[in-house]
């Protein structure tokens, strides 16, 4: 299950001048204008509904390639989807070179609030992986000989990727070579007040969170009334209301420490990871990345200009992540 040692050194990355500020790489990253354009892999989707334990159903879309080189699967960022953009345009940059695409979605995230009663936390683990060893099933060959599969996490995403990894040392997924993780979430308590700190950030995800939340109260007005809640204008704010409502967590602190990635946690990981992060990603300090002590195999790719989820060379070209990504599934590492 674990990859050769030996892989290709990472590419530097020197965007030009006017691409460089975190904050225009951060925008970039969910710009619709990158999804324009013919897309091989949303033509040959199928949409999913994968049972997982407990009676919890979550929604993906499989994209199968003729030639099958890798199954690729996808976790996107808080209040993102399948859709997202940095999911698709890197979900479309994979498949056009060969490689069969899952983009899953957690649960309440893209159009699947009606599908479970129990509102999403980050601390739902167990369905995600799940899901995604499940994912891992369809990467079968007409010969019956199994692709390799790759996991490529972006932001909460990387945060789930990362806790797979931790996870391997104990369970399994079939034909897993590599992980990535994109600006991943490493410690929930350093990254969230962040969020609040800059209003760009905090006036997205408040509406973003906001939406979803008026969704499921729509689904299942028996179960939630968020009226009091959404007046919050923090998103710290409606997450200190609404655990004690609706989750085990009583407070805060333990609700994060519940879904951080400890120092330790991915020193003895059977199969590679490639974290990829920026010292200017505004929502992920540098200082949760680097405290990571990773296995032989495995890289810590800190950049200094990206942002989070952007890393663009060029508007018109794929990003950084996108070619390193391609150049380690596609060469085999």
């Amino acid at each position: 299950m674990a990859a050769p040692l030996s892989v290709p050194k990472p590419q530097p990355f020197d965007p030009p001048l006017w691409l460089r500020p975190g904050i225009v790489q951060t925008a970039l990253a969910s710009q619709s204008f990158r999804k324009r354009g013919p897309n091989p892999m949303l033509d040959a989707a199928e949409d999913r509904i994968i049972a997982c334990e407990d009676g919890v159903r979550l929604k993906g879309s499989f994209s199968p390639h003729p030639e099958n080189k890798a199954l690729i699967v996808f976790l996107h960022g808080w209040e993102g989807s399948q859709d997202s953009t940095y999911v698709v345009s890197c979900g479309r940059y994979m498949f056009e070179r060969g490689a069969s695409v899952f983009r899953l979605n957690y649960r309440d995230h893209g159009d699947s609030h009606d599908l479970n009663e129990g509102l999403f936390f980050s601390t739902r683990f167990n369905e995600v992986f799940d899901a995604v060893r499940q994912a891992a099933r369809l990467n079968s060959t007409g010969t019956g000989e199994g692709a390799p599969v790759y996991i490529v996490g972006f932001s909460l995403g990387g945060n789930f990727a990362l806790r797979i990894a931790r996870s391997l040392r104990d369970l399994m997924i079939p034909k897993l070579r590599r992980i990535f993780a994109i600006s991943p979430v490493v410690d929930p308590w350093g990254a969230a007040p962040l969020v609040d700190a800059n209003p760009l950030y905090r006036r997205y995800f408040l509406k973003k969170w906001s939406d979803s939340l008026r969704k499921k109260q729509a689904l299942f007005p028996e179960l939630y009334d968020f009226g009091d809640l959404l007046r919050s204008r923090r998103v710290l704010g409606i997450t200190e209301r609404i655990l004690p409502l609706h989750s085990r967590y009583p407070r805060m602190e333990d609700y994060f420490n519940a879904y951080r990635v400890d120092p330790d946690d991915l020193s003895r990981v059977p199969v590679p990871v490639d974290i990829v992060t920026a010292r200017d990603d505004g929502m992920i300090p540098e200082r949760d990345v680097r405290r990571l002590k990773l296995a032989p195999g495995s890289r810590m790719i800190v950049h200094d200009h990206g942002g989070h989820n952007g890393f663009f060379q060029s508007l018109s070209g794929p990003t950084w992540y996108d070619e390193h990504i391609g150049d380690l599934v596609f060469r085999g590492s």
